[in-house]
């Protein structure tokens, strides 16, 4: 894939010598200040024109900051600048459906936050709305998880390294909210949030880079401390997502899965993905760095497979978008139509949870 300050393989001429991107942000949070403002600063002919955060002191403080020329009262206006030529959403699912969309309306490439939106409803109008504007550029930041390995996981099912696929495990534990004093969570709030839960889309995300979807789903979701003081209000908070997910699932071919989603595993496993299949056997190790265990038949014990360096990948999100954008590349990770793959999946495992039942996912098409 074309990298930015490459040179443009449609039509050779050098990226510096086109007009300028102009990008305004709407929410400057941790991942847009870690990942995406250095993104794109490090690609050239792009430049960060506007910030507007969820309240003025932030929002100057931001732009102050990160030297940002302009500054809005409202996300609508910034989306309704004319100078603009894309949009990148950092804020909490809450707002990704309707910034993105009028964003789309307003002609205006978009770079939208993970968990795509707080529902399967909001996920499918926003891809609506981005096949209604082809010519833009519609795309999610990808889950972080797996990059590294993808390539090489791929071209090992492609090889049948497992054989007939049988058995997935899914494994996504954390601590954070082991500790039943620490304050509510923007991430445990369904006003916020939606359906979302914990990592698991994150997790799921990943898989599907791999695997097709689940064709059905059974889960239960447990939440151990039921209220939380709520800082931006002052008050005890109800906890609204589970501090623990189980969910059983059935793959096309017969294969089963199993997903354990938690955060309040302490000195739980972290997050992995494990594929069993009839000939072997791959554990993806999604911690920092990323590793790839096999075992295959003839093999007794599981061994480090080697990513070979043509097959390595990493973080080029804000890469990608801006090369999609100006005609070079398509967008690898990860464009809205898988979003909404990893979206009907969370939705399920909601539905199952609260109506105690197995949930088809063919049940949430449209």
């Amino acid at each position: 894939m074309p990298r930015c300050g490459r040179v443009n393989s449609l039509n050779q001429v050098p990226i510096m010598t086109q007009t300028p991107l102009r990008v305004g942000i709407v929410g400057l949070g941790a991942n847009t200040r870690l990942r995406h403002v250095p993104g794109l600063r490090a690609c050239q002919a792009v430049e960060i024109l506007g910030v507007v955060n969820r309240r003025p002191d932030s929002t100057q403080a931001c732009a102050a900051e990160f030297g940002i020329p302009r500054t809005y009262q409202s996300w609508q206006e910034l989306v309704a600048d004319s100078d603009l030529d894309a949009v990148v959403i950092g804020t909490w699912p809450y707002l990704h459906h309707d910034v993105t969309i009028a964003a789309l309306e307003r002609g205006k490439h978009v770079l939208c936050e993970a968990r795509m939106a707080r529902n399967l409803a909001e996920a499918q109008a926003m891809l609506r709305a981005s096949r209604a504007r082809p010519e833009l550029v519609a795309q999610l930041v990808p889950s972080p998880f797996g990059l590294r390995l993808r390539w090489a996981v791929e071209r090992l099912l492609a090889e049948g390294y497992l054989g007939e696929l049988r058995e997935v495990v899914v494994l996504c534990t954390s601590e954070q909210f082991a500790d039943a004093s620490a304050p509510l969570h923007w991430r445990q709030q369904a006003e916020y949030s939606g359906v979302n839960m914990l990592a698991l889309g994150i997790l799921h995300e990943t898989l599907i880079r791999w695997l097709p979807d689940p064709l059905r789903v059974m889960a239960q979701g447990r939440v151990f401390t039921s209220s939380r003081y709520d800082p931006e209000r002052g008050v005890m908070g109800p906890v609204e997502t589970p501090d623990s997910v189980h969910v059983l699932a059935a793959f096309p071919g017969e294969a089963a899965g199993l997903y354990h989603a938690s955060g309040v595993a302490r000195g739980g496993p972290g997050f992995q993905i494990h594929l069993y299949g009839s000939r072997g056997t791959l554990k993806c190790l999604l911690g920092e760095p990323e590793r790839l265990l096999g075992l295959t038949a003839g093999q007794s014990e599981l061994k480090e497979i080697p990513v070979p360096p043509e097959l390595e990948y990493g973080w080029h999100v804000e890469e990608e978008f801006v090369a999609a954008i100006r005609g070079q590349a398509t967008v690898q990770h990860t464009d809205f139509a898988t979003g909404v793959r990893y979206m009907a999946f969370t939705e399920a495992v909601a539905l199952s949870i609260r109506e105690r039942r197995s949930v088809e996912l063919a049940e949430l098409a449209t």
